[in-house]
Order: structure tokens, then sequence, then C-alpha cells
């Protein structure tokens, strides 16, 4: 089962990101990744060579009028009812103290939880990731990730706060 089934060319959910210095809300797409969106994706921007991932995953993008501001590469994970974010990244000039938009990564995860719901129930959804170590910390305070050892996940009452905070 392929997730986010017959959304290939559309906007699959519209949510929004918060500019930090004026703290004004913009509304946001989330789409799959498009064939002409290869040549924005650059590893200065990104950090990594996503070209890598083209065919692997099911690779989604966030944009601003057309500006790419962050990709997440998911997996079914069928065999254990969840879904694995292989890759997640927001774009340069949107990581670290400095960013110009907030709620980036977490509209990404949310979506990621939002599809766990929509492939295994409401019940026991469940989203992982394998962070980079120094970041590992992170996510667990911000969206409140369980450690499971190599991999941090989401389930139950976390995976629920999580698209209520972003999705809603």
């Amino acid at each position: 089962m392929n997730l986010c089934e017959n959304c290939k060319d559309l906007v699959y959910l519209i949510m929004y990101i918060v500019h930090r210095s004026s703290n004004e809300k913009y509304l946001v797409l989330l789409q799959n990744l498009e064939d002409q969106d290869w040549k924005k994706i650059t590893v200065k921007q990104f950090a990594f060579n996503w070209k890598k991932l083209k065919g692997v995953y099911q690779i989604f993008k966030l944009s601003l009028d057309g500006e790419i501001l962050g990709l997440i590469a998911l997996s079914n994970i069928q065999a254990e009812e969840r879904i694995e974010i292989n890759l997640l990244a927001v774009s340069a000039e949107n990581v670290g103290k400095e960013k110009k938009f907030d709620r980036i990564a977490g509209t990404l995860i949310a979506f990621a939880c939002k599809e766990a719901i929509k492939n295994y129930n409401w019940e026991f959804p469940c989203v992982s990731l394998t962070p980079k170590t120094e970041i590992k910390e992170y996510y667990i305070k911000k969206y409140g990730m369980l450690d499971g050892g190599r991999q941090l996940y989401l389930e139950d009452i976390p995976l629920h706060k999580i698209i209520k905070e972003y999705l809603s």
C-alpha cells in the first residue's frame, strides 16, 4: 500500500507556519514532490542529496508560494503497522535561532502521524524515525517523541497531540 494513494498531483493538506519576526500565520501546502521540483532541491538548501531517495521513498514537500520550505521521506512498514520518517529536512534559512519561519518540521511530522492514522486506524497508529544523535533530545522535548533506543517514535496520546497542535 502506498501512502497518500491517488493524490500524486493533488494538494494533500493545507496548514500554516508562523513568520518569526511578525508572528503572522501563512498557509502552506503539503503535496507529493513533483518531477519539476527536483531541480529546486539542492544539498546546500536541504543538507542532503535528496535525489538519492527518488523512487525509494514517498517524498512530500511543504511549500509557501511555490518555494519549498521542508521535505519529508516516508515509508509504510506494514508488517509493523507504522510509518517511518526516513528523512526530514527544513530549508537552510529556516533552521536555527535566526530561522525565518516556525512550525515547518512539526507540520511535516504531524503529516506523517495523520498518514499513520489513515493507514492503521485511529487507535494504534505509530510513527518512527532514527534521529541524528545531536538532535535526539530536541525531538523528545519539542515533539514529545518517545525513546525506543536507536529510534524515536510517536504513538497514542503524543501522536494525537502533535496532530492537534500542527494540523488544527
